[in-house]
C-alpha cells in the first residue's frame, strides 16, 4: 500500500532562499495554512527535507477520498 504524507505550510517563504521557494511551489504550498496531500516517494520525501523548517508534516495511511 502506497502511504500518502499530509504536508502543510506553518510558517512563512517571505525572506526566504530562491531554492526554498521554489521546493514549496513544487510541493504546492502557497499561504500559511495550505496543505497538501502528495505520495510518499524518495523525492517528495527529499523536498521537503529542505523545506522541513516551514512546514509539518504528518502520515496518512490510505490516500483522502475526493468525494
Amino acid at each position: 500500500m502506497i502511504t500518502h504524507l499530509k504536508v502543510t505550510l506553518k510558517h512563512s517563504a517571505i525572506g526566504r532562499e530562491d531554492r526554498q521557494l521554489e521546493t514549496l511551489k513544487g510541493l504546492g504550498l502557497r499561504r500559511i495554512g495550505g496543505s497538501r496531500v502528495l505520495e510518499n516517494t524518495p523525492a517528495v520525501r527529499g523536498m521537503v527535507k529542505k523545506v522541513l523548517h516551514l512546514v509539518q508534516v504528518e502520515e496518512l495511511e490510505e490516500a483522502p477520498s475526493h468525494g
